[in-house]
């Protein structure tokens, strides 16, 4: 896990409201009933759903692509050995077979899982997907030329972390193992009880070798989903998607797909996007957005209007908004200091400069606030609601600072960024309060993640963000606190430097665990131990805040994506 969340650094790239990752649901059940599905009756099969988005769905590579990237639409055409549970809530962050019977079958030390294909399973061509598939779509993914999907294997596998994938090495990974066309066994250089999370992700999808055309693969993968590509315009700039004839709900009991046509079109205005759901014109009347927030201006206007409110998916992704202390640049190095800064913190200022209360809920933990990361409550620096300058100025004064400091906090110039020029002045009026003078250094975007990402560069206090590949403490964690996971020619997130053997010992001992329930317990209690060194204050947890066509039935917004599962919806 030496690598970022892509999954959060392209939804955060993305965000119109300066909030960017979300996911509680506000709505019932699978197969809502009328009430909660936005309409009258119950969801049928037919029509053409519109997917209205900012972001091209570039690389559309199963190699190349999260199970969550680009929101929804890639879970649509493929399959993958787990996937997430289709429900909407804390439900919705479970795992659960996909074309597997189960979620896997561990060795007794999670080293080894085998997995067993279900029977009849078919690409969109009718023939059928094997183990062999699954193996070599998983050692596709480890070419550079497909690079940019999860990193995980390289570092799992047996192996993964000198293989060149298949073009370059014939003979593929000894690691993954396919005795027959029907079980795929993988072995892992350590224990890893998550491993049922990591088989969602999109390099577990079939690729027939046969039909690897490499980079081209993209403008037609074949499906192993409900959904088939028929267009593939700019890169992903416009999709255009029908049914798969070939797949079956009775082995697919995830995804409904109830459309016979999604037509997806990216590239939009974050503020025609929402303007054209709020009309829900003609198309736009059956058309969802997987990547546009709501702004505060527009959910102001949205609030005053029934019918408006009535359709507006609300939801949170695992995510949290943070100020990171570089713990080897002064005056930092003194955890008073930290500490101070933490009591000095007025977050309903920050929640205000990132769009108010509807859209980010303050943060006092590391782990998000969901079960399924293991959260755990805890306040230990409480600053109250608008800060407690008083506690700052004691802890400043035992520091050696009794007369206030003057420190520099870095953040991105970007507004529809989470560390903006927003956030940062709230930031700083608050810690005025306390004797301490702020001055802001805003950089451009991409010299702010230069600059924070590198062991060389990294300045003392700077504004950040995280988010989960999957709803678990682990991807949160460990590539945060691991001391393994400093690295120190590319690019850092263990932006503290903490390198503590007993915290290092628990994330391997968490690691083992296959009861995920027992696991994120101690995530939970870790998270605290950690909090304790008063590396990083948690600011807040963003929401979404998402808008509908009037037509659109059956929603289902989980706590795994946070955002409206198109592969849930139906339009008539």
């Amino acid at each position: 896990m030496r690598h970022p969340s892509v999954i959060a650094r392209r939804v955060a790239a993305a965000s119109v409201s300066l909030v960017v990752a979300a996911g509680v649901a506000a709505c019932g059940p699978k197969d809502n009933d009328a009430k909660s599905s936005g309409g009258d009756a119950k969801p049928q099969k037919g029509g053409t759903l519109t997917v209205l988005n900012a972001n091209p769905q570039e690389d559309f590579d199963p190699a190349r692509l999260y199970t969550s990237g680009g929101g929804n639409v890639p879970s649509l055409v493929f399959r993958t050995l787990t996937t997430r549970n289709r429900e909407s809530g804390a439900a919705g962050a479970e795992v659960v077979p996909d074309l597997a019977t189960d979620t896997g079958r561990p060795s007794k030390n999670a080293t080894v899982w085998t997995y067993t294909l279900k029977k009849g399973l078919k690409y969109e061509d009718g023939t059928p997907i094997t183990s062999a598939d699954i193996k070599y779509g998983i050692e596709r993914s480890f070419a550079a030329e497909l690079s940019g999907g999860a990193p995980y294997l390289r570092d799992w596998l047996i192996g993964g972390a000198d293989y060149q994938g298949p073009y370059k090495d014939k003979k593929g990974l000894d690691s993954i193992e396919t005795p027959d066309d029907v079980t795929i066994v993988f072995h892992l250089d350590k224990p890893e009880g998550e491993f049922p999370y990591l088989a969602t992700q999109t390099q577990f999808a079939p690729v027939p070798k046969a039909k690897d055309n490499g980079t081209k693969y993209e403008e037609h993968p074949i499906s192993s989903g409900p959904y088939k590509v028929v267009k593939n315009e700019n890169d992903g700039e416009r999709l255009t998607l029908e049914r798969n004839t070939y797949w079956s709900a009775s082995t697919d009991a995830e995804r409904k797909a109830y459309p016979d046509k999604i037509d997806v079109r990216s590239g939009l205005d974050s503020s025609v996007i929402n303007q054209r759901l709020s009309a829900s014109q003609g198309a736009d009347a059956t058309a969802v957005t997987t990547d546009t927030n709501l702004g505060p201006a527009e959910l102001a206007k949205v609030t005053g209007d029934k019918d408006l409110a009535s359709r507006v998916g609300t939801g949170h992704f695992g995510y949290t908004n943070y100020i990171a202390f570089n713990p080897k640049v002064k005056p930092f190095n003194n955890p008073k200091v930290r500490q101070a800064i933490s009591y000095a913190i007025d977050r309903t200022s920050v929640i205000n400069a990132a769009g108010g209360s509807s859209l980010a809920e303050p943060a006092t933990t590391y782990l998000p606030n969901q079960k399924s990361f293991g959260y755990t409550p805890y306040d230990l620096f409480p600053a109250g609601k608008s800060g407690n300058p008083a506690k700052a100025k004691e802890l400043l004064e035992a520091a050696g600072y009794k007369n206030g400091l003057t420190i520099t906090l870095t953040h991105s110039n970007d507004k529809d960024f989470e560390t903006s020029p927003e956030i940062a002045t709230a930031v700083q009026d608050a810690l005025k309060k306390a004797g301490i003078t702020v001055k802001l250094q805003g950089l451009e975007i991409n010299d702010y993640k230069d600059k924070i990402h590198s062991v060389k560069t990294e300045p003392g206090f700077f504004l950040a963000h995280w988010g989960a590949d999957w709803p678990s403490g682990g991807p949160f964690l460990a590539p945060i606190f691991d001391g393994r996971q400093i690295v120190k020619d590319g690019a850092n997130f263990n932006t503290g430097f903490l390198n503590d053997k007993s915290v290092n010992d628990e994330i391997d001992a968490i690691n083992k665990l296959t009861n995920l329930d027992e696991a994120a317990k101690r995530w939970g209690a870790l998270d605290k131990k950690i909090g304790e060194q008063a590396l990083t204050v948690p600011l807040f947890h963003p929401v979404y805040k998402r808008l509908y066509g009037s037509a659109v039935k059956n929603i289902v917004i989980s706590d795994w994506t946070g955002v409206l599962d198109i592969s849930q919806v139906a339009v008539k």
